[in-house]
């Protein structure tokens, strides 16, 4: 199929030919699910942990006397029950990740670049470098888009002067090509791709 290709001022700068199989099938909004969970999953630290009851620094005398107190026949101050003592079931340090399919994630990204397409909220630009590198005017040029967050995905290196323009605007990611996930796009309204992320993707996800 041939998409538009337009300037940051959301001007025409002409068609670019993109690949159905990427920016053209019916979306799975339960894959991109999938992997939106296994992105998050992965990330997660997982370092959150309780003292047991090895680990509870209490008196390892007896609490009181086997019978004749009238009370339950506790033999330690560490047990749960008792205030300082350790936390049952409580939380480990572990690993949350988990394995998820190559043509499982691969289905999700073309997923999630076919939703923005079929949405209107794909556009795609030559570069992104600017004559006035400053954020008044990127940030200018950005609101006549009538996004209210946008996911920028430059080529191999992301052009500085634009990184450092879009740094302190709030609502605006930007990423290099080899960093495109499904959550990043999905979280944000609009996408705006170059012309070299399109190619990388495309000979990524086929």
């Amino acid at each position: 199929m041939k998409l538009s290709m337009k300037t940051l001022a959301n001007a025409d700068a002409g068609e670019i030919e993109v690949s159905d199989d990427v920016f053209g099938i019916e979306p799975r909004g339960d894959i991109v699910a999938r992997v939106v969970r296994w992105q998050l999953a992965k990330r997660q630290a997982g370092t959150h942990k309780t003292q047991e009851r090895a680990e509870v620094s209490v008196t390892k005398t007896r609490i009181g006397r086997q019978k004749g107190a009238g009370r339950a026949r506790h033999g330690s101050a560490n047990a749960n029950l008792f205030r300082g003592g350790a936390v049952a079931h409580g939380p480990r340090v572990r690993s949350h990740a988990h394995n998820l399919q190559k043509k499982v994630r691969r289905l999700g990204m073309r997923s999630a670049l076919s939703a923005k397409q079929a949405g209107g909220k794909l556009m795609i630009i030559e570069s992104l470098a600017l004559e006035d590198a400053k954020t008044k005017t990127l940030k200018a040029q950005l609101d006549g888009l009538g996004a209210r967050s946008i996911l920028v995905v430059g080529g191999a290196e992301v052009d500085a002067g634009f990184a450092r323009a879009a740094r302190n605007l709030t609502g605006v990611d930007v990423l290099p090509q080899q960093g495109a996930n499904v959550f990043d796009i999905m979280r944000r309204d609009m996408l705006i791709m170059t012309r070299d992320a399109v190619e990388h993707l495309e000979a990524r996800l086929k």
